[in-house]
């Protein structure tokens, strides 16, 4: 089959861990649009606004020569980062809520001040126009993978270093894809070898050293996750495991869809409060499901 981007099915690691969480969480993330805005629908959460504000400041430090780095004020960077995810925009519900997690934030920028590691080495980026950076993992299946690695250290003997920051309490699951897609993409988009990845857990100031997946490994099992993603698609076959969301009876679904089915329905709960980077619409729920 020949690389079309327009007709391909794009996967990445959020996408596909969608699809097992939940089928029917796929689709209404990754797939549906409403009609009326045409676009696609969104829930905003405290934990995934810290976790985006605390990223773009470290990841904007790439943009900055090695030498240079620590020279800018991080806490300052922050709370420009904070004023964009503020408020219901940001998904909290209450200015309790809200301090309480940007006081975690700031006791994460703080341990990158006393302890920065790595972020004052040379770093290199993959290739990126307006999309992740992204390849064809199948031509044969039409599928592209994408992805945007959150470091990538370049290592005194010419060799990389990939490491996740990670703002989560929660350590990463050992059967994620995660670490395989990061593989994958920096060995399709860049030509020197991979030889260490870690996870930097921000808030404990913790560095894990993981093992690098085979890369024959890797590649066999993206690829056989995106490839249910597809059939699905092509069937358009998105059940949950626990029964669908009835609107009649307000049963059915699981933690991962039924908010989603919420916003659907024009439940009370399911607030819009704009939209995201992407055009997303975005929503909160307001109240315990």
């Amino acid at each position: 089959m020949a690389q079309d981007k327009y007709t391909a099915v794009w996967v990445s690691h959020s996408s596909m861990g969608d699809f097992l969480k939940c089928p029917r969480l796929y689709y209404l993330h990754n797939v549906y649009k409403d009609p009326k805005t045409k676009n696609k629908i969104a829930i905003v959460t405290p934990h995934m606004s810290l976790g985006i504000a605390v990223h773009e400041v470290l990841e904007g430090l790439g943009d900055i020569p090695a030498n240079e780095r620590m020279n800018i004020d991080l806490l300052a960077r922050l709370e420009e980062e904070w004023q964009k995810v503020t408020g219901k925009k940001g998904g909290f519900l209450s200015e309790e809520e809200e301090n309480g997690f940007k006081e975690r934030g700031i006791a994460m920028i703080k341990n990158v001040i006393k302890d920065p590691r790595f972020l004052v080495n040379k770093r290199i980026k993959l290739p990126r126009e307006v999309m992740n950076p992204n390849f064809f993992l199948s031509d044969d299946h039409n599928i592209i993978l994408n992805g945007l690695v959150d470091w990538i250290e370049y290592l005194p003997d010419d060799t990389l270093h990939i490491i996740d920051f990670k703002t989560g309490k929660n350590e990463e699951q050992e059967a994620s894809l995660q670490l395989p897609i990061y593989l994958l993409l920096c060995n399709k988009l860049q030509k020197r070898k991979v030889t260490k990845a870690s996870y930097w857990y921000l808030e404990n100031d913790k560095m894990v050293e993981k093992e690098l997946p085979d890369a024959d490994t890797a590649y066999r099992d993206v690829l056989e996750m995106a490839i249910k993603v597809k059939e699905a698609r092509a069937k358009n076959e998105f059940n949950c495991p626990k029964g669908n969301y009835k609107k009649e009876t307000g049963e059915g679904g699981c933690i991962h869809c039924r908010p989603y089915e919420l916003i659907l329905n024009h439940d009370s709960r399911a607030e819009f409060v704009g939209q995201g980077m992407f055009k997303q619409d975005m929503y909160i729920i307001k109240k315990e499901l």
